[in-house]
């Protein structure tokens, strides 16, 4: 169970079996953008509302802290060990086959349940756009939403899921060129909101700035964490990337900080615009954000708050006189959300694909598309699953369930940095995180801090889910690992 797979032996089976290398360092930094910005701030907005009000600011510069601080581990390995794989190879080359099976099993949590929870998220903008056109188009209820909200199966969360699947076996580097275009639209809706709502801001509205406390705080933090979730997809792509001890670094680190800048600009214009108080029950209870109550209490009052909004930043934009502008973020959240599910199924498919190629899973997951090059079988069956999750459950707790995945992974890469410095002082290592670990500790405290503030359902999910990876792990992965066979691919120089 403790069995490592080597350093050299991770390099030499990706050179045995590769993908194409063809990302540079601005795809990179797209991917990354593209996979950060997306329903964390276009929709849990108002989730993180509903637990902090306007303390969500403070939510997002903790969220973004832990994140910053995982982003340097990251990338020392990733510019190390530039194989696809993120956390599980970096887990298996210095922590052992079972950690790395465990994190490899948290990491279906955040990129498959991520994945859903922004095909949910991009429902949501495209029923509010289709019911502001000059011919409104109204979604029956029943196919918009699942059954958490009195809904049968949400449809075009099942649409986008299976249209995103089928674009990503046709290859990455076309799907990479979809993205950057889709980036830039997004990142022009994002502006345009910015330079409406931000001139019209009222101080009073930040006030109470955390009308529940730090406790309140911390816990839209480990909620609105889930909008960080996508900056280490990057490092799956490690493997399609050219020159990427130089390239992977720039495609981590940029991307986190310029979206980050970007969450706060937004969260401001929607608190002080608009503002973002959240709304309790009768006997001034707390709602917890989604429920049914907190859908009733919305629908008894005459103006619709943000943290009532499936929409929350075109609602805004509507509601300080700008119809049109609104309607066309609407329109690009609908454009744009689509990368992001790109890039947790891009994430999800090439995690499912190493861990195939180590013997873990079957060797069929691994099967490379003749005229594609691209893992084809993982990604339909990624596909399927993603759809068949958004069609029944709500964006919060999907996006809470996909923390607690998450969280776990990067701890582990946080822990594998720190241990690698250790054993192995002089491997030589393109990019070097500073006061690793100081920044290595930071990051596993944060993370075991966010996932304790997470909610219960979520945190009661992950043991669950780990008995029934173990439970694979052992039926399967532990009597066929290509390592314990000792099938190893090492160097001839070795």
């Amino acid at each position: 169970m403790w069995r490592v797979k080597s350093l050299d032996a991770v390099l030499a089976t990706a050179e045995k079996k590769s993908l194409h290398r063809s990302l540079g360092p601005v795809q990179l930094t797209l991917l990354g953008i593209g996979g950060v910005i997306g329903t964390g701030i276009f929709v849990l907005t108002a989730e993180a509302a509903q637990k902090t009000g306007p303390g969500m600011l403070l939510a997002f510069v903790i969220a973004g802290t832990v994140s910053a601080v995982a982003a340097l581990c990251y990338a020392e390995l990733a510019s190390m060990v530039p194989v696809s794989g993120s956390a599980y190879t970096y887990s298996y080359a210095v922590l052992g086959e079972l950690m790395a099976w465990l994190v490899g099993w948290a990491l279906v949590l955040e990129y498959a349940v991520a994945a859903s929870a922004v095909s949910v998220g991009w429902s949501g903008y495209i029923v509010g756009l289709l019911a502001h056109l000059p011919t409104p188009i109204v979604i029956p209820p029943a196919l918009a939403t699942g059954p958490y909200a009195g809904g049968i199966v949400n449809v075009l969360a099942v649409c986008i899921a299976l249209a995103v699947t089928a674009l990503l076996t046709i290859g990455t580097r076309e799907s990479a060129t979809v993205n950057a275009c889709l980036v830039a639209v997004k990142l022009v809706a994002l502006a345009a909101f910015m330079w409406l709502a931000l001139p019209v801001m009222h101080m009073q509205n930040f006030h109470p700035f955390a009308p529940l406390g730090t406790p309140g705080v911390i816990g839209a933090a480990a909620s609105i964490f889930f909008a960080y979730v996508g900056f280490d997809a990057v490092s799956t792509a490690a493997e399609e990337t050219k020159n990427p001890q130089r390239n992977l670094p720039i495609g981590l680190i940029g991307s986190l900080g310029i979206c980050t800048v970007i969450y706060l600009l937004v969260a401001a214009g929607a608190i002080g615009s608009y503002g973002a108080q959240p709304v309790f029950g009768p006997h001034g209870e707390v709602l917890e954000p989604g429920s049914r109550a907190l859908q009733v209490m919305c629908s008894s009052l005459a103006t619709q708050p943000l943290v009532c909004s499936r929409e929350a930043l075109a609602h805004v934009l509507r509601s300080i006189n700008h119809p049109m502008v609104g309607n066309f973020l609407g329109l690009a959240a609908g454009l744009a959300l689509p990368t992001v599910i790109l890039m947790m199924m891009y994430g999800q498919t090439r995690i499912f694909f190493v861990m195939s190629r180590d013997g873990l899973l079957p060797e069929v997951l691994s099967r490379v598309h003749p005229r594609f090059r691209t893992p084809h079988v993982v990604t339909w069956i990624t596909g399927v699953a993603v759809a068949f999750a958004a069609a029944f459950l709500p964006v919060g707790q999907l996006a809470d369930i996909s923390n607690s995945g998450t969280l776990f992974a990067f701890a582990s890469v946080s822990v594998a940095v720190m241990v690698l410095r250790h054993t192995q002082p002089n491997r030589p290592r393109p990019f070097r995180a500073p006061l690793v670990y100081l920044f290595g500790t930071l990051s596993v405290m944060g993370c075991a801090i966010l996932f304790v503030f997470l909610p219960w359902q979520a945190r009661l999910l992950f043991p669950i889910w780990a008995a029934i990876g173990l439970a694979f792990y052992y039926a399967y992965g532990y009597r066929h690992s290509h390592v314990g066979r000792e099938l190893r691919d090492i160097p001839p120089d070795a």
